[in-house]
């Protein structure tokens, strides 16, 4: 029988395997501790746990870390991306994005934006959901991240950076609603022992219905943010399928919903494609939504994925001018929206969900006729 990965175990969790293995229960909170506050990597770093009880951990349990692969850094902005391999050989990234990159304009420097360090995290190894935008969907759906894998992400990027992460956002590589439970606790875990308050964690959505509202149900306190892209069902189940499923009236009701339960102002998020997205109508129905629900808006400047190679979409998505981006913004502030422009992190790196992992994955991946020799 396998040993039990202790990384990911929430404090109940953890109080019974402690009492599994005939110790008492507080020993589960020494555990959690040594796992989260400390981020020990082995039982042997638990130095104020009793020699005994470090030997029974040993045989009973096994604390798993991340292999990091490779790591690519931007010499124009300090963006940073971290290729991990887990035990089964598959492999994700995480991207770390420093203050002064979070956002751009001149009411945003001053802003709580501006101190961040944010942590992009993964939930899935690849995703399923198919968005035509993302060079993540290219990959399919491998498998769901373990919260012991998602909490790593943070372990590992700090101890590999030495930098202090005040923010997190599950928004890297797959569908975090679709990976409900290990979101979740690990988004727990990290604001109890990693010291990232559940406010400054924010979990991003393609618009999972189900997910959001039982976030809602639960009162869960960490941010929500919903990547819309388009308030045009027609235009969005082209950019993303999962509109389909739940189109534009039923993902605002649950966001409307969320908010209901939890007084917590919603973010969308807004990637900007040329002719596609950003003419003046798109202005009127981002206005409107916002005087509907409290919200902030997020304007992304696009990451081309054509390295790809993959004829995903009917048009061709370009990034939007960015003197209509300017004007795109204005007009929405002088509507008195709240808006914030991301500025184009990382350009000179692979920066954009899932690139880094896609191209990485090429060219580890034999060709067809080396497969089959």
């Amino acid at each position: 029988m396998e040993k039990p990965n202790l990384k990911g175990l929430t404090l109940k969790e953890l109080e019974q395997f402690a009492t599994s293995v005939g110790e008492q229960k507080y020993r589960g909170r020494q555990l959690f501790d040594w796992l989260y506050a400390r981020e020990a990597a082995s039982f042997a770093e638990m130095t104020s746990l009793s020699k005994p009880f470090r030997a029974k951990l040993e045989a009973e349990a096994r604390i798993d870390s991340l292999k990091l692969v490779e790591v690519q850094t931007s010499s124009e902005d300090g963006t940073a991306k971290y290729l991990f391999q887990l035990p089964d050989a598959k492999q994700f990234e995480s991207v770390l994005i420093p203050p002064r990159t979070a956002f751009s304009g001149a009411d945003a420097r001053a802003g709580e934006e501006q101190t961040r360090m944010t942590l992009c995290v993964s939930t899935q190894v690849g995703c399923p959901l198919d968005c035509k935008f993302c060079a993540t969907a290219t990959m399919g759906f491998l498998r769901n991240l373990s919260a012991g894998e998602i909490i790593d992400q943070v372990i590992q990027v700090k101890k590999i950076s030495g930098k202090k992460i005040t923010n997190l956002v599950y928004m890297g590589m797959g569908e975090p609603l679709l990976n409900y439970e290990h979101s979740m606790n690990s988004a727990e875990i990290i604001a109890n022992g990693l010291n990232i308050a559940a406010k400054r964690i924010a979990i991003s959505t393609a618009g999972w219905v189900p997910g959001i509202r039982r976030m809602a149900d639960e009162q869960r306190k960490m941010k929500l943010a919903v990547s819309l892209h388009s308030l045009d069902d027609d235009s969005r189940s082209e950019l993303m399928p999962v509109n389909k499923r739940f189109p534009l009236g039923d993902l605002l009701d649950a966001v409307s919903y969320y908010y209901s339960k939890t007084r917590t102002r919603v973010t969308f998020e807004y990637i900007l494609f040329d002719r596609w997205n950003d003419s003046d109508e798109d202005i009127k129905r981002l206005t409107k939504l916002s005087r509907t629900v409290p919200c902030k808006i997020n304007i992304i400047p696009f990451h081309s994925i054509a390295f790809t190679g993959m004829d995903r979409f009917a048009g061709s998505l370009r990034p939007t001018p960015h003197s209509r981006m300017t004007e795109f913004v204005e007009q929405l502030r002088s509507a008195h929206a709240t808006v914030f422009v991301r500025s184009n992190s990382g350009e000179d790196i692979d920066a954009a969900c899932g690139q880094l992992a896609v191209k990485h994955e090429r060219k580890s991946t034999p060709a067809p006729e080396q497969i089959l020799t």
